[in-house]
């Protein structure tokens, strides 16, 4: 009888055995690659033979469970294929939306997603990130339900695995942060959200307010106006044509549309917010107004409140700007796409790669003079904003790489002597939880 050594087995180092798979079809039109099958077993010092499965103890449901669950794991296993991002909402009354977050969290029980899905009786509203073939199984199970079956979904790739550290799935209820909540608008009523152009149509209106911009010399058409409903810091990256900057750094408290009284006596809100309002003073009978936003959802919350202060004609892009480059492309945008993930910045080609047209060239930082950077007023290099390296301050901003190294990843020279200061990452990294950085050296160290 072989004899074995008396080292105790939670001593013992786990060995990984990678089994390769088969490919994986998708409905998605990116390549899955190769999926990998891994066991893990523990090895003793003193027997090639004397394999034993690790946590022993634990049934394989559990394990496959924690497996899941487990942060630190989210791009090992069988999930190392394509990472999608994922983004759909919908207005659409549900009836017990506790019971809807259960059905959903028991789904997701055993998929590799995070992100944040929200519910609530005005409907659902959801972002998240996971291996291709997860990210599009809940879209298939979600389309099963009749309410659902015809929601537009946004998928863009992920190509440093998961855009986002956890998932969070709880009722919600606003679907939207905005001041004073969402749940009294609205939001079911057709009548009372704006009429939504496809990409081709919003295309031609772009066009058609740009010819006549041009045949009058003017810079803004009192006849029609381009809405950017995003925060200022969105638009410094990308926006469209003929729309101008919103003088906003939180939708919540977004106030577009109010009249001079409203706004002095019913929001207190300053004469200088007033006059850089794009709707102030416009006749609301007549004016056409075309709103945008990243997936549209702003748009047709922030379209039933323009409808109860008198504006008649409304339009949004449905599906926002992302669902628009990815069918016309760039043409009538200018840089890139403001995305509230850790890629924080999508070039057009992230959308529609083939599309081949002038407006590729808009990329190009001598033709984008409104990028500049915050701290010295230079063009930045890339449209890519950062935190400040600053805990305490991490205001999201735009950087020269001058300013980048001088001031080590801060926004200002004050937060360059901040106690709670994190090192300098290159622009595309996001910074993690305070606790990893608390024992560095800090001060002294850069890592661009």
């Amino acid at each position: 009888m072989r004899s074995y050594c008396t080292v105790p087995p939670s001593t013992l180092s786990t060995a990984v055995i990678t089994i390769p798979s088969v490919f994986i079809h998708s409905t998605c039109n990116s390549f899955n690659p190769l999926l990998n099958l891994r066991t893990q077993f523990k090895v003793c010092c003193c027997s090639s033979t004397s394999l034993t499965p690790s946590n022993p103890s634990k049934p394989r449901e559990t394990q496959k469970k924690n497996r899941r669950r487990d942060p630190r794991r989210c791009n090992e296993d069988d999930d190392n294929g394509d990472f999608l991002v994922v983004n759909f909402y919908k207005f659409v009354f549900i009836k017990n939306p506790e019971e809807e977050v259960a059905k959903h969290l028991s789904f997701l029980e055993d998929l590799n997603i995070h992100g944040r899905v929200y519910l609530n009786e005005q409907g659902i509203n959801a972002q998240y990130s996971g291996p291709s073939k997860d990210a599009l199984a809940y879209v298939e199970w979600l389309r099963e339900d009749e309410r659902l079956f015809d929601v537009l979904v946004q998928i863009s790739p992920a190509r440093n695995g998961h855009a986002f550290p956890k998932l969070k799935l709880r009722y919600k209820p606003s679907l939207v942060q905005l001041e004073g909540g969402i749940s009294h608008l609205p939001l079911l009523d057709p009548s009372m959200l704006a009429t939504p152009l496809s990409p081709s149509e919003w295309r031609k209106n772009l066009e058609a307010v740009e010819n006549i911009d041009d045949l009058s010399n003017s810079s803004h058409n009192t006849d029609c106006i381009v809405l950017d409903v995003r925060n200022g810091y969105e638009w410094d990256i990308g926006h469209f044509h003929g729309a101008r900057r919103p003088d906003v750094d939180c939708f919540r408290s977004t106030s577009f549309g109010l009249s001079q009284r409203e706004a002095f006596y019913e929001f207190n809100i300053h004469y200088k917010a007033i006059a850089s309002d794009p709707l102030a003073n416009v006749d609301k009978e007549k004016v056409d107004v075309l709103m945008y936003c990243t997936g549209g959802i702003r748009c047709d919350v922030y379209s039933t409140i323009l409808r109860q202060r008198g504006f008649k004609n409304l339009y949004t892009l449905k599906g926002g700007v992302s669902h628009y480059l990815e069918s016309e492309g760039p043409v009538k945008w200018v840089g890139n796409l403001f995305v509230f993930d850790s890629r924080l910045s999508l070039p057009p080609s992230t959308y529609k790669p083939e599309a081949i047209t002038e407006a590729n060239s808009i990329n190009k930082v001598s033709e984008i003079p409104f990028a500049t950077c915050y701290t010295c007023g230079a063009q930045v290099c890339e449209l890519r904003h950062r935190n400040c390296a600053n805990l305490d301050c991490n205001l999201l901003f735009l950087c020269c790489a001058d300013c980048v190294k001088d001031l080590r990843g801060c926004c200002c020279s004050n937060c360059t002597t901040a106690p709670r200061l994190r090192p300098c990452l290159p622009g595309h990294q996001r910074y993690k939880k305070w606790h990893i950085y608390r024992n560095m050296d800090v001060q002294t160290e850069l890592t661009v």
